[in-house]
């Protein structure tokens, strides 16, 4: 009898089998990952390379805090400008009526945005003035000398929070400060406005300095915010307020939150709190190589110009600031070796002559004609001084602003008119028929100060004939290899 065999089921094959066709899936699976998490590694490290940070890597704090309410997303590569400025001015019913003419010379209407920030809403608002906002109800801080002192210091904020478009930096002043925004903008455009910078300067009284900070920047003097800081400050301010309720002034206050925040003061030495008394002559007619930002404390100093009131002063000073801003308060000095004489011109407000030759270093280190802010000393000051001396060979003769114009495309021609001459001083008996100077210059290019600046120099034009009673000096670039020297 015959058998059938039925065909053999070994499972340990059968299992073999199976785990070496898992194996080469496995294998397969794990090449293909292999390669596709080389390539993904690729292509982000191409990405990276010809992009900036990927949104997928920043913080959520990064990501938050990169668009602002009233930044403009859309904002363009274009120049800082004065529509890129906020201002927020410190100011009062009762004051405004004394200063108003302050801020009136310098703003711009349809031009020049922000507010006068007052106490109360006013019973009436001159056309003339820059449009106001009442501040915020600030009652419920705390404060050790003046309530003024936070409600100043909260403007940044309220004005922040207004929300304005396209705005890169907030600038805060009083409202007897003078801003020369020309100049101003050619500051603040050498900065990068996404960045934060706190821009202003100290107080020339040192003992002012020792009794707030060297630290802060003065608010009279003006200073400035960039937007991203501002962004910063607006999340802390009022803490800060609590915080330092015992800090005597709105600009400390400031400063002290800066502190905390930890960025510290650059220092523009065009920014002008003057804390000083008496006479500002010397410092304006030595001012620093740095463009004329702003002038404080007016009502404190002698009339810019002599005989004319503090409010005809500023406007003579404006008039020229108008005509070639960065130039305006320029030092230049020469020397007439055949006559022995030293010159000096502050651009578009003084000259004078020397009648003997002084040292480039003496011509450019401010005469104490002025006085610290609150002891009335002789100093110290932030600067050198040189006293006032009584020897004849070092007593100029002054000779202030008269004239400003234009001559040609791109040239100025300014005069300068003789006054207070020392006529019993025999060394001064040279240049006595000098009654006017006329000196012409290029107009300064506002990105000059986005360079090496260097104060330029000056020669005379016919150094044989004074016609007329003028004398005609140039002031010009510095030529190669050339110095001012005696």
């Amino acid at each position: 009898m015959s058998q059938i065999r039925e065909p053999s089921h070994d499972p340990f094959k059968l299992f073999v089998v199976s785990t070496d066709k898992l194996r080469n899936v496995f294998l397969v699976v794990m090449k293909s990952a292999l390669l596709i998490s080389v390539i993904t590694s690729i292509a982000l490290f191409l990405y990276s390379s010809f992009y900036n940070q990927p949104s997928w890597f920043r913080s959520a704090d990064c990501t938050r805090n990169s668009v602002h309410p009233g930044q403009n997303n859309s904002e363009t590569h274009e120049p800082t400008n004065i529509s890129h400025i906020v201002f927020g001015i410190g100011g009062s019913v009762n004051s405004w009526k004394d200063r108003s003419h302050y801020s009136e010379l310098w703003w711009r209407p349809n031009v020049t945005r922000g507010y006068i920030w007052l106490d109360e809403k006013p019973a009436s608002w001159p056309k003339t003035s820059p449009p106001f906002r009442v501040s915020e109800d600030w009652s419920r801080f705390r404060y050790s000398s003046s309530p003024n002192s936070v409600r100043i210091a909260r403007i940044v904020l309220e004005t922040f929070r207004l929300g304005l478009p396209n705005v890169r930096w907030f600038v805060m002043g009083d409202d007897d400060t003078v801003f020369f925004t020309d100049n101003l903008v050619s500051v603040l455009a050498k900065y990068d406005h996404h960045l934060m910078y706190y821009v202003g300067a100290n107080s020339e009284s040192v003992e002012q300095d020792v009794m707030h900070s060297y630290e802060m920047a003065f608010g009279g003097g003006g200073f400035a915010i960039s937007y991203p800081l501002a962004a910063e400050l607006a999340k802390v301010l009022d803490g800060c307020v609590y915080r330092y309720y015992t800090f005597y002034g709105s600009d400390q206050k400031i400063a002290a939150c800066m502190n905390e925040i930890g960025v510290s003061l650059t220092r523009e030495r065009g920014f002008h709190q003057f804390d000083i008394r008496g006479d500002a002559y010397g410092i304006l007619a030595a001012h620093p190589v740095a463009p004329l930002v702003s002038l404080h404390h007016i009502d404190f100093i002698e009339p810019l110009f002599p005989n004319q009131t503090r409010h005809d002063s500023l406007k003579n000073l404006v008039r020229a600031h108008r005509v070639d801003p960065a130039g305006t308060m320029q030092q230049s000095i020469c020397y007439d070796h055949n006559r022995n004489w030293s010159i000096s011109v502050s651009w578009g407000y003084t000259a004078r002559i020397y009648p003997s030759l002084l040292t480039a270093k003496d011509l450019t280190t401010p005469v104490s004609t002025f006085r610290t802010w609150r002891t009335w000393a002789s100093g110290p000051f932030t600067f050198n001084t040189r006293p006032m001396k009584n020897d004849p060979s070092e007593k100029p003769i002054i000779y202030f602003l008269d004239r400003v114009g234009k001559v040609t495309k791109g040239e100025t021609i300014t005069e300068y008119k003789r006054f207070g001459a020392r006529t019993g001083n025999v060394d001064n008996l040279s240049a006595l028929p000098v009654t006017r100077m006329a000196v012409f210059a290029m107009k300064m290019d506002s990105t000059y100060w986005n360079k090496a600046p260097r104060r330029r120099c000056c020669e005379i034009i016919d150094q044989r004939s004074i016609s007329k009673g003028t004398l005609q000096i140039r002031i010009r670039n510095c030529k190669p290899g050339e110095t001012v020297t005696m």
